[in-house]
């Protein structure tokens, strides 16, 4: 037998190492202990390890494996002893894997466990196979959310698991229809399902679930019509099944202990049943994007959500006087003169037909959305008295006068405060104080003037700050760059003028990936200063957090960039996505080479201004760019060969510059028209002439390395881009759509930031709420 223990049948090593990573002893004949001792522990580098098909007879599975750090327990593992499954004390257990902290996949099928298994052992853990075990009908609670279960379908046993009360598999990412035999559990009280990929239909019949409390399927793809048995449940409590493509009429509910229902987003209609009224401990009404008809007043309701209902008057709602959350966004409201229900902390009105001037909320409200509407007139000084206030949305109206001086002092606790796209004006006189809360500050398209306040820079929790499209008359507020968590910067078409200076400290702007200084009066040569700070565009990390960032959002930004004349508007604002426009100013000089080194950039605007020179070849390092533009410049010498391994380009303006020689050939650069490269007299090559000899680009060094992670597929799917493609060449996946004449570079960032503060805190009440619903269930 060789003595390199790489070449023995059942053993892989590392090709880089020669450590030993992978062991099979399947079917080896091997009998007797597992020794604490044993030489296998020494493999300190195995990631997979088959000892199935043994005999261990008597043995105790040691904790030592625990030292296998890198080991993914996958296969037939655990281990089989004389054909009994392997038992799993609580210590033995806990010993196992405490030390397995980059865990992928476990294994537990055919073992009985008696301990909790501890869920955050592995933060890696993204597959876990559990084989119910029929005679553990004793077994109370089966939760696994968040765990990537392989198979995905639901298995049939689970039904038969007579004890179960908690039933738990959210996010899962499970597929298939859901197994009757669930529907059939007689103490089930907590069946959540949701955030997956179930499909199907709802069984007509159910012979269980007479003790259950909570119901939620939310976020899947369930059809079909809601059977009776769903409104004659007798202790059902909480009924969620929004995001779903359920349709019908929704049937009386039988019982009046019913606190919570959740239909929202799903293709139901008909009359609202009457037996809704009677709900005296209905506390959580959320039926938005239906197609209902009525109204519903009962005494009990703290929380409405009838987006998209066709409401058009607030009469219904008059004897509501415990309502704390009010969404009646997306309908017909005309006028409303005040809001009532002092209880109130959450109002949102978007998106209506308000008009008149604007209403002012009970005192504690804390958040409030009034944007999208028809309001006009001064904003009331009565909003200083809006002490609690968390996020505050005026935006697209036609409100006018200042901007009152009394926000800065509420920014202690104000997070959000959106007024774009009014005609507020003068001079922007807010004083913000140390320790703000402030996160997303915009006025973008209001007509404000004077200097942009210093006093921002007290806001050192600030994200986003957009002043675009106003009449500011300032210098570039370098003092920003003190603000460690900044991400988007957009002071686009004011009057700002002179040279974009930045002192010497490497700390500036350390975050910021979106920034939009066009249509100003900038001057002197680009800021080489500034851009060697920029660390966030000088890295495609996908850990990177959009602002406000968390799991759930109401709201979808658009953010438009400007391209060849167009404005190319981007259907949400996500973690990845880095932006530069620095078009229509006075720049000049040559274009930095070490702009090369923003490789995280999709967009890099640098039209309509004096640069000179020639294009850095360094720029094929843009490995994830989509939209160039250079246009309109005095750029010269030929376009460079590196560029044409850009193979995410979909978007190329090089028109009205000096440049000559021949059109590099490959990639994108076949896609482009001849509108990218008008206006340069001596370029020669497709498309503007004919051929011009061989100059495509060599599949050599030059060729700009994409990492799998960036590419576009990836960028496209994991980002959930909404919007459809519209540009040059074939290789834009992120998703553009042309919308306005004008390019209104950040035009809604603020309402993403928003509503995930908005989810975030309501995350939070009600995974508290579902946490006393336990105690209080377990007699805590």
């Amino acid at each position: 037998m060789s003595s390199d223990c790489c070449s023995w049948d059942g053993v892989i090593c590392d090709e880089m190492t020669g450590h030993v990573i992978e062991l099979n002893l399947s079917c080896s004949q091997l009998v007797g202990n597992i020794d604490s001792n044993s030489s296998l522990f020494q493999l300190t580098y195995l990631q997979r390890l088959d000892l199935s098909g043994n005999n261990f007879s008597n043995s105790q599975i040691t904790p030592n494996f625990g030292r296998l750090q890198s080991l993914g327990l996958s296969g037939d593992f655990p281990l089989f002893l004389d054909d009994v499954e392997l038992r799993l004390a609580p210590h033995d257990f806990k010993l196992i894997l405490q030390n397995l902290t980059q865990l992928r996949e476990l294994d537990l099928r055919y073992v009985n466990i008696f301990s909790t298994i501890p869920l955050n052992f592995s933060s890696h853990l993204t597959n876990l196979r559990l084989g119910v075990q029929m005679e553990q009908r004793s077994l109370v609670d089966f939760s696994f959310s968040g765990v990537n279960f392989s198979g995905n379908l639901l298995p049939k046993s689970l039904g038969y698991l007579s004890s179960l009360q908690f039933l738990m598999l959210s996010s899962c990412n499970l597929s298939g229809p859901i197994p009757r035999s669930l529907w059939n559990l007689t103490n089930i009280q907590y069946l959540i399902l949701e955030n997956n990929n179930l499909e199907g239909s709802l069984p007509p019949f159910s012979s269980g679930l007479q003790n259950l409390f909570q119901l939620s399927l939310r976020n899947n793809s369930l059809n079909g019509e809601l059977p009776s048995w769903i409104f004659s449940l007798p202790s059902l409590s909480a009924l969620h099944l929004s995001f779903n493509r359920f349709s019908g009429q929704l049937k009386d509910f039988k019982y009046n202990t019913v606190t919570e229902i959740r239909l929202g987003h799903n293709q139901l209609q008909g009359p609202l049943p009457k037996s809704i009224q009677n709900l005296v401990n209905l506390a959580w009404l959320d039926i938005p994007s239906n197609h209902f008809t009525g109204n519903v007043d009962p005494e009990s309701l703290g929380h409405l959500r009838l987006a998209a209902c066709e409401v058009n008057e607030l009469n219904f709602l008059r004897s509501a006087g415990q309502l704390e959350q009010l969404d009646l966004s997306y309908n017909k409201l005309a006028s409303i003169d005040q809001i009532p229900f002092s209880r109130l902390y959450y109002i949102d009105l978007r998106s209506n037909i308000l008009q008149g001037s604007l209403p002012i909320p009970p005192p504690y409200v804390q958040y409030f959305l009034i944007s999208n509407n028809n309001l006009s007139g001064e904003i009331p000084s009565s909003v200083c008295n809006l002490t609690s206030l968390i996020v505050l949305d005026w935006a697209r109206n036609s409100l006018k006068g200042a901007v009152p001086h009394c926000l800065g002092n509420m920014s202690d606790q104000l997070e959000v405060l959106d007024a774009q796209h009014n005609s507020l004006s003068g001079n922007l006189l807010t004083t913000f104080s140390f320790g703000s809360a402030l996160k997303s500050f915009n006025l973008h398209d209001n007509k404000l003037e004077g200097k942009i306040p210093r006093s921002l820079a007290n806001c050192s929790q600030l994200e986003v700050l957009d002043l675009g499209k106003n009449h500011l008359d300032d210098a570039f507020p370098m003092w920003l760059g003190t603000l460690a968590n900044l991400q988007v910067l957009s002071l686009r078409s004011n009057k700002l003028q002179g040279p974009v200076r930045t002192s010497s400290s490497s700390t500036l702007f350390p975050q910021l990936r979106m920034v939009d200084l066009s249509s100003n009066a900038f001057t002197a040569e680009l800021p080489t200063s500034l851009f060697r700070n920029l660390k966030a565009m000088r890295r495609t990390d996908q850990t990177m957090k959009a602002p406000g960032d968390t799991t759930q959002t109401y709201y979808q930004d658009s953010v438009t960039v400007v391209t060849k004349g167009l404005e190319l508007k981007v259907v949400r604002i996500l973690s990845l996505y880095t932006t530069m426009d620095f078009s229509n100013n006075k720049f000049e000089g040559h274009i930095p080479s070490m702009m090369g080194d923003l490789i995280a950039l999709r967009v890099l605007n640098l039209s309509h201004n004096g640069l000179q020179g020639p294009i850095p070849p360094s720029l094929g390092k843009l490995s994830v760019v989509e939209s160039l533009d250079l246009s309109s410049n005095k750029l010269s010498g030929e376009i460079p060969k590196q560029l044409a391994s850009l193979t995410s380009l979909a978007v190329l303006n090089l028109s009205r510059n000096h440049l000559e020689g021949c059109i590099p050939k490959g990639n994108q650069f076949d896609t482009f028209e001849n509108k990218s490269y008008e206006g340069n007299d001596w370029l020669r090559g497709f498309p503007v002439s004919g051929s011009c000899g061989n100059n495509r680009i060599p599949e050599t060094n030059n060729k700009t390395f994409v990492p799998d992670e960036e590419s576009d597929s990836t960028f496209l799917s994991e980002l959930s881009w909404q919007a459809v493609l519209m540009g040059y060449g074939c290789g834009l996946f992120i998703g553009f759509s042309i919308s306005y004449v004008n390019p209104n570079w950040l035009s809604r960032i603020a309402e993403h930031l928003a509503y995930r503060i908005i989810m975030r805190r309501q995350k939070k009440q009600q995974g508290q709420m579902h946490y006393r619903r336990r105690r209080r269930n377990n007699g805590i």
